[in-house]
This record gives C-alpha cells, sequence and structure tokens, in this order.
C-alpha cells in the first residue's frame, strides 16, 4: 500500500469516527470530559490535591473539596474558574459550578 492510500484511509477514518461521535449523540459526552479532565489544570496543583470528587450533572460540576476554608475561597473564584474551564473544554458545557 502506498502513502497515498494509507493518508486517504486516515482521513477517511478521521471522518467516520466524526460521523459516529454525531450520529450517537456523544460530543455532549466529550465535551464533558474534556472538562473534567482540564480541572487540574485550570485550578493549579494546591488546589488539585484537595479536590476529593469531581462530575458534571445537569450542566452543572459538582466539586468536592475537603477544606471548608479553600471551599469557601473557591466560592468567590467560581465565575473565572466557569469561564476557563468551558473555554478549555471547547464550547459551553457548564452552567455552574457547585462546591460541596
Amino acid at each position: 500500500m502506498n502513502r497515498l492510500n494509507m493518508e486517504d484511509n486516515s482521513h477517511n477514518l478521521g471522518d467516520a469516527i466524526r460521523e459516529m461521535i454525531e450520529a450517537y449523540g456523544l460530543k455532549p459526552k466529550l465535551s464533558e470530559a474534556r472538562l473534567v479532565e482540564s480541572w487540574n489544570a485550570v485550578v493549579g496543583e494546591m488546589i488539585q490535591k484537595h479536590t476529593k470528587d469531581l462530575y458534571i450533572r445537569h450542566r452543572k460540576l459538582y466539586v468536592r473539596i475537603d477544606s471548608p476554608a479553600l471551599k469557601n475561597e473557591l466560592t468567590y473564584s467560581r465565575t473565572t474558574i466557569l469561564e476557563k474551564l468551558n473555554e478549555t473544554a471547547g464550547g459551553k458545557v457548564i452552567d455552574e459550578i457547585v462546591f460541596l
């Protein structure tokens, strides 16, 4: 198989995967996974160490923090964190952050 055929096949495979993601409605879940993965990079190591659970339900990000003082501080930065997470995920994935 020559190089041109392999490039054509890989391009077609990429198109097929995008079509499958669209057909099965997986794009929102992939965006949510990307957002959750970006948590550590967005908030930094110190906050990441105090993060005990992180999940999305109904466009809300729920974050369990093990430090009441840190949870209080994060409440004040909620809007900034929300904007950075959505930006990293490539669109508006969440509307709200709830600190538990």
